[in-house]
């Protein structure tokens, strides 16, 4: 099979792999859209690799033995390796197994784990089926592209009564814009990038602001009367976004962090968190329980399809790859077969 690995600094290309086989609860999948993360700041630095991508959609093309998919499944490939067993797991968090093994703890080798490929190999409850009335390119935006904001709202709780600020424009951000307007709460978006401010903005944001404004703090409270939004998403991983969310979330309300930061981030327990009430969380991705409710927002959303800005094939990764770079992108889908 055909996968794609990063060369050098900025150059990608196609090598060949043997495809992985199905074994036991380990089913194959013919990947047919791989939407991209952030795997371009590796290409940027040149950090050599071959196992590129944590998203993808496919069909099943090879079981082992009568289990949870059959062959001729579409399935939504879900991130990690969870083992299945454990407290989180059976809850449905088997983001946060801490005894979960990928293929090369099972096959020996790390075959198979890749998504920037034509086929990957994965425990087959960790595929979850799409409904036939959503596209496989739709059904993609169930991983990184809807999934983290998701998961914060389902926790914080969001409803149409609330205003939401989002900082970080990104392919998360936009997916986070995506979710709280489908569920009827206000957005307040904040990024320095003017192309995804304008998107936000067609994706249902009511208000979007630069984060070099000096005047927005100020903004953000004119725009909630004074008393601060009732829940904040950061997905920029920045240390200003992330103390812009404490300052700017009003009493009693909450902050969830999604972007991946290993910086510290300054709070002060008093007039921070006992005195404003305010609850701190950490998300990473959606409870495999509310699996169905985002294809509700995948299948009624009249924006979310917006989101995908742009398509190439896997042996255009080169140019997928620069083009992430320019960040002048929502979300960017790789097509192993066309």
């Amino acid at each position: 099979m055909l996968q794609a690995a990063i060369t050098g600094a900025r150059q990608a290309s196609l090598i060949e792999r043997p495809a992985p086989q199905a074994r036991e609860h380990w089913a194959v999948v013919k990947i047919t859209v791989a939407p991209m993360c952030t795997e371009y700041k590796a290409w940027l630095q040149g950090q050599p690799a071959d196992h590129l991508g944590h998203e993808a959609v496919g069909e099943v093309v090879e079981v082992a033995q009568p289990g949870r998919v059959r062959v001729g499944d579409r399935v939504v490939v879900q991130p990690g390796y969870g083992c299945g067993r454990c407290r989180h797991c059976l809850a449905g968090d088997h983001i946060h197994c801490q005894r979960g093994s990928g293929p090369a703890q099972f096959y020996g080798q790390p075959l198979g784990t890749a998504t920037y490929a034509q086929y990957l190999v994965k425990p087959d409850w960790l595929l979850s089926p799409i409904p036939d009335e959503l596209s496989d390119e739709l059904a993609g935006l169930a991983l990184c592209g809807l999934g983290p904001s998701y998961g914060a709202f389902q926790r914080m709780r969001v409803t149409a009564l609330d205003t939401v600020l989002i900082t970080g424009l990104g392919p998360v951000g936009l997916g986070g814009v995506v979710n709280a307007s489908f569920r009827g709460a206000r957005v307040i978006g904040v990024d320095s990038n003017t192309f995804r401010r304008g998107l936000a903005e067609r994706l249902g944001a009511s208000l979007t602001l630069d984060p070099l404004d000096p005047e927005l703090p100020a903004k953000i409270a004119a725009a909630t009367a004074g008393e601060g939004v009732d829940a904040a998403l950061d997905c920029a991983g920045a240390l200003p976004a992330q103390r812009l969310l404490i300052d700017a979330t009003r009493r009693r309300g909450q902050v969830t962090y999604v972007a991946e930061a290993n910086h510290e981030l300054p709070i002060r327990i008093s007039p921070d968190l006992v005195r404003k009430g305010l609850t701190v969380n950490g998300s990473w991705h959606y409870n495999l329980n509310d699996y169905a409710g985002i294809g509700q927002v995948l299948q009624r959303s009249p924006t979310v399809a917006q989101m995908i800005t742009h398509r190439f094939a896997l042996r255009e990764v080169q140019d997928a790859f620069a083009t992430l770079a320019e960040q002048q992108t929502g979300k960017v889908l790789l097509l192993p077969w066309a």
